[in-house]
């Protein structure tokens, strides 16, 4: 018994001797991470709908936020649920010092105005956003008709094959730089696009594409003019349209 209660004596400054170097490592790596990876620059990169500054300020908000070993763990292809507009944020280490935030932004076709808001959806019609604030970049689309609005719900019309329309016209749309104030569907087939008080009459959609190539000259001509260009009758071998001007009353 003696010899046992000799042996666990001898055994206590041992144990003692290892927590202590084992909290002297973890405290020494705490120090050294906390010291190495505070952030000191910060690239911002894929976002639309909000600037450098505010997504800086959601990415290294709370305890540690400015820790850019914990950062890249936080966000690792993380979905972001109370972020507008945004599906996923990434951030990776380029330096101790310096990280690059990716935003990866959800795919809007476009929105309606329903009620008091701006109901923004999907290419496949789901309603992903309802904001009482316009988004530049994504265009009004008219001419849907629908009786209610839910939120991550499908907008109830009558082709839903026009989700699909809308987003292919709003890629081209992107492509050639064209930013219509809004784009008028009547009868979920002939396409308007409005810019100030010109407004180009599309048609059925055939040769879309072509149309769009050289519709950014035709707008420069018609600055400050008001009336339809009339694409829907665009030859393709003269490129050239007819533009209706608006009839102006003469005051009487």
């Amino acid at each position: 018994m003696y010899n046992m209660r000799q042996k666990k004596k001898r055994k206590w400054p041992i144990v003692l001797m290892v927590l202590t170097c084992v909290s002297a490592v973890v405290l020494g790596a705490g120090y050294y991470v906390l010291g190495t990876y505070t952030i000191q620059n910060v690239y911002v990169e894929g976002n639309i709908h909000y600037t450098r500054e505010q997504i800086q300020d959601i990415v290294m908000d709370g305890p540690l936020g400015n820790n850019s070993l914990y950062l890249s763990l936080k966000y690792r292809n993380r979905g972001v649920e109370d972020i507008p507009f945004v599906d996923v944020m990434d951030v990776s280490i380029l330096s101790p010092d310096t990280i690059k935030i990716t935003v990866y932004e959800k795919a809007l076709a476009g929105y309606v105005a329903y009620m008091d808001s701006y109901m923004y959806f999907d290419k496949d019609g789901y309603v992903v956003e309802s904001s009482r604030v316009k988004t530049d970049g994504v265009p009004q689309i008219t001419g849907l008709q629908f009786e209610s609005c839910t939120l991550g719900q499908k907008l109830p019309v009558e082709r839903e094959d026009i989700f699909a329309s809308i987003m292919d016209l709003t890629k081209l749309l992107s492509k050639y730089e064209l930013s219509p104030d809004r784009i008028y569907f009547r009868d979920y087939t002939e396409i308007t696009l409005f810019f100030a008080d010109v407004r180009v009459a599309l048609g059925v959609g055939d040769n879309l594409e072509e149309k769009l190539t050289v519709l950014p000259t035709f707008l420069q001509g018609l600055a400050g003019q008001s009336g339809i260009l009339r694409m829907e009758k665009y030859d393709r071998d003269t490129r050239t349209t007819v533009f209706e001007t608006d009839a102006v009353e003469t005051p009487g």
